[in-house]
């Protein structure tokens, strides 16, 4: 390895090689740079965008927002970044959570290790010398030891998909490819497609402009009060005296905020007290409070029913209540979402609700949207279809492990992973909160820092030890996908058709993706503390490529 950290020596004139190579310019590839970097690898970032901010640079659609508090949806690797940044909200926008990664990228002038604008459209792994050989859709070649795939977890939305919808002759917006320049809506019919968060979230913010909104819906979803305020100086030093303490809870493996004991069984009445949480504007953070929420379904029925009264509640026309009522899952086993005014804007009289269940879509046409019981003309058609979700940002490159054995293939009945950052048969690759990790069930920057770390320590002693590969073993892959399935086995998230299990996205293979489990930092510390027991670590390449059952044997 070179002990540079910008971009090496060419291994012949179109080939640049490097120490490390990261794909992602989101919160997990900002600080994966940064740590590599700051040790001396020689690292090449590349993202899609134009700039940093992953997700978020996509992601403008109106009311776009964290659905955790903004003092805990930002790094805690850094004292210096808690003190010179300030959020204004308690759940920031779009805007400023972007604001916030540019603010990173120029503070640790991390821009410099990045090359926007450009698409990784394959990565193949050399068994011969143990690189990576990766290629651009701008016809660049990079060679690296390392891959390092911080794609992110909900960075490949569904498009416009359905039938005919290349000739509708409106406006078509996807709200995870929102356009840059804002979009007026002031006078226009507007179709809405989904109810997912992003619906939910820009929803109210449309019907406040358009002429008429028609929101298009499958499955009502459970959404919570934001309450969303301006943070106060008083919150904002409190957070900060309180942050060191905060930082080593989520070292340490815990939440980082108080929660009731997980064998709390709370009385009828205690149970009662606890379901208001949920209106209390803490967001996805009430979720937690409320002890085996996704485990008990005592519990779950009565935090569901308390919604559903609150739906009621809320919306006059009780019909249009019922059918915005969600049924037939668990709260919070379908991404439980975040709202301002969400259920209050169906008050509005240009706010329609079509029930898909009763009039499914049949095909967008020239002039709108066409269901079983007509066309419903329109000027502008939000696609609001979520993402494919965790596997979906890996699998569209074609990524080649040993033997050219492609992952998409590998993946096609569900993916398998070890510890949800690395794959047996695609050695000295890594995934950032990858499936089988918790990623998408808790704070995400924090696991992605966890994982980040983990990645960091392992190539920083691979380096000092002259580990020249590292792999999952596969019988450790096995046994820790056995363990995901069973975790999630014991839970409430089987039953609820989410894009947690892939159901969002045609033809995807039904599997629960992250790990519901207890302990998961704990574990991946254990993992570094032994050694990486899991994993296989040669120190040498050979000329001659190594099967799977070599490598099965090795160590």
């Amino acid at each position: 390895m070179t002990g540079s950290n910008v971009a090496g020596t060419a291994r012949n004139s179109d080939e640049v090689r490097v120490d490390a190579l990261v794909v992602g310019a989101g919160f997990g590839g900002l600080y994966m740079i940064h740590r590599l970097r700051e040790a001396g690898f020689s690292v090449q970032g590349i993202d899609r965008a134009g700039d940093v901010g992953g997700t978020w640079y996509w992601n403008r659609y109106p009311g776009a927002r964290c659905d955790i508090p903004s003092l805990m949806y930002c790094y805690s690797w850094s004292e210096e970044l808690q003190r010179e940044w300030r959020w204004s909200e308690k759940y920031a926008t779009q805007p400023e959570i972007l604001a916030y990664a540019e603010f990173v990228a120029d503070r640790f002038d991390l821009r410099r290790s990045y090359q926007f604008d450009t698409v990784v459209t394959a990565a193949t792994f050399d068994e011969a010398s143990g690189d990576w050989r990766v290629e651009t859709d701008r016809g660049q070649i990079f060679r690296a030891r390392w891959l390092v795939m911080a794609t992110g977890c909900l960075s490949v939305p569904r498009g416009a998909d359905l039938p005919g919808s290349d000739r509708f002759r409106g406006l078509s917006l996807v709200t995870g490819e929102w356009p840059h320049e804002p979009v007026d809506f002031k006078g226009k019919r507007v179709a809405v497609i989904g109810t997912g968060s992003s619906a939910i979230q820009s929803i109210p913010l449309i019907a406040k402009d358009a002429e008429k909104v028609l929101v298009f819906q499958r499955t009502p979803n459970f959404s919570l009060p934001a309450l969303n305020c301006p943070l106060t100086d008083e919150e904002v030093q409190m957070f900060r005296e309180a942050f060191p303490a905060y930082r080593q809870a989520l070292l340490s493996g815990d939440p980082g905020i108080e929660l009731p004991p997980a064998d709390w069984e709370p009385t009828d009445d205690e149970l009662q007290q606890l379901v208001q949480l949920l209106w209390n504007g803490g967001g996805l953070v009430s979720t937690v409070q409320i002890p085996n929420l996704t485990r008990s379904e005592r519990i779950n029925d009565a935090a569901s029913d308390f919604v559903r009264g609150k739906i009621r509640e809320i919306v006059k026309d009780p019909v249009l209540a019922d059918k915005l009522t969600p049924r037939g899952f668990p709260i919070a086993t379908k991404r439980a979402c975040v709202d301002t005014d969400y259920y209050e804007t169906y008050n509005r009289d240009n706010v329609d609700l079509i029930d898909l269940n009763e009039t499914p879509i049949i095909e967008i046409t020239e002039t709108g949207v066409k269901t079983s019981a007509g066309v419903h003309e329109a000027d502008i058609i939000v696609y609001a279809l979520g993402f494919d979700a965790m596997t979906g940002a890996l699998t569209r490159i074609d990524i080649r492990g040993r033997g050219g054995e492609r992952l998409r293939d590998r993946w096609k009945a569900g993916p398998g992973t070890y510890l949800g950052m690395a794959i047996n048969g695609f050695p000295n690759m890594f995934t950032v909160t990858g499936p089988g990790s918790p990623s998408v069930l808790m704070n995400v920057i924090t696991a992605a820092e966890h994982h980040v770390d983990f990645i960091f320590e392992a190539l920083s002693r691979a380096r000092a030890e002259g580990v020249m590969l590292i792999e999952a073993r596969p019988d450790a892959q096995d046994d820790w996908v056995a363990h995901c399935n069973a975790e999630a086995e014991k839970t409430l998230f089987p039953r609820a058709a989410s894009w947690y299990m892939g159901a969002n996205v045609p033809g995807k293979p039904r599997v629960f993706l992250p790990y519901v489990g207890e302990g998961y930092k704990k574990r991946i510390d254990r993992e570094a503390a032994e050694g990486y027991p899991g994993f296989v670590r040669e120190n040498a390449v050979t000329d001659e490529p190594a099967s799977l059952e070599q490598v099965a044997k090795a160590s």
